[in-house]
């Protein structure tokens, strides 16, 4: 039996979160909400995330700048970076941030699964 990943999902917009812990859940995977990435690294001392998605543009830490320090930290988790923001070059960014993917919303569900599943084979 394969290992249940454990992701955790940051997002300031509520109910986009709750949707896709929920929607994790349902397939399986263990997925924590939080609302920031502060929130997220006040709350994960001890856990070791499998991988990390993470909205580009929230108040305080953006999701940039929360995949550097993660890397920097040496954290193990893959990085999801997912945003609604359309200009040019994002993607090389997001590579640049040492993210793995970078996904527009709305996108659909089977890619965000199939960047998981490719993430979790790293």
């Amino acid at each position: 039996m394969p290992r249940k990943l454990l992701i955790s999902i940051i997002d300031d917009n509520e109910s986009f979160r709750t949707a896709l812990v929920e929607y994790l859940g349902s397939l399986g995977y263990i997925g924590h909400g939080f609302v920031s990435a502060e929130d997220f690294i006040a709350g994960d001392a001890n856990i070791s995330y499998d991988c990390v998605i993470t909205d580009l543009q929230m108040p305080g830490m953006s999701g940039f700048e929360l995949t550097r320090l993660l890397s920097a930290r040496g954290s193990a988790a893959s990085v999801i970076i997912i945003t609604a923001r359309a200009e040019p070059g994002l993607e090389v960014k997001a590579t640049a941030s040492g993210a793995v993917c970078l996904l527009r919303k709305p996108f659909e569900t089977d890619v965000l699964i199939d960047c998981i599943e490719r993430t979790a084979k790293r």
